[in-house]
């Protein structure tokens, strides 16, 4: 009688420690500080305007298709999580008025090339090939009313620069 009772026990016993290491083994995979990126849906580009990038004298050096980020929510998110943008495409921030802007690549898995632009439409500077997930803050070189994100290498590959100025406009 007692072995069978001393069976079972063990048998319980080792039941339950299987059970106590499944759950540890649950709570580090559910653990938020894990270091595995959990990957989102694909988040779809929304058409809603049109940048152009101009010459000094005034003639449309390339354009591309904007998304805008008006809204605080909008300019929070910013291409977060975003795994593509069309080659020419990009996401313009609008903001009431000019301000040193700062941003970070946190949670952002493309490269970026980002432009800080002033009120008079006119680039204040460049950022070239950012870091993806970098949380190093990317800062302009003086007062911006306005930020457009276009892939990494696109300024690089027109050309663009701080001599050159845009002009945007809305998709209707």
């Amino acid at each position: 009688m007692r072995l069978g009772y001393g069976k079972a026990h063990a048998q319980r016993k080792l039941i339950l420690a299987a059970l106590c290491g499944a759950s540890v083994l649950f709570s580090v995979a559910c653990n938020d500080n894990d270091s595995r990126r959990v990957i989102p849906p694909e988040i779809d580009f929304r058409l809603d305007g049109v940048v152009e990038f101009l010459r000094q004298d005034g003639s449309v050096l390339t354009r591309i298709v904007i998304e805008m980020a008006i809204s605080d929510s909008s300019q929070a998110r910013g291409l977060m999580d975003r795994r593509s943008l069309p080659a020419r495409g990009g996401m313009l921030f609008i903001d009431p008025k000019p301000s040193e802007r700062s941003f970070w690549m946190k949670n952002t898995p493309l490269p970026l090339d980002i432009l800080f632009i002033g009120s008079d439409s006119s680039i204040v500077n460049i950022v070239r090939r950012t870091t993806p997930y970098s949380e190093d803050f990317i800062k302009s070189e003086g007062p911006a009313q306005f930020v457009l994100e276009v892939r990494a290498g696109f300024t690089d590959r027109y050309g663009i620069t701080n001599q050159h100025s845009v002009r945007w406009s809305r998709q209707e």
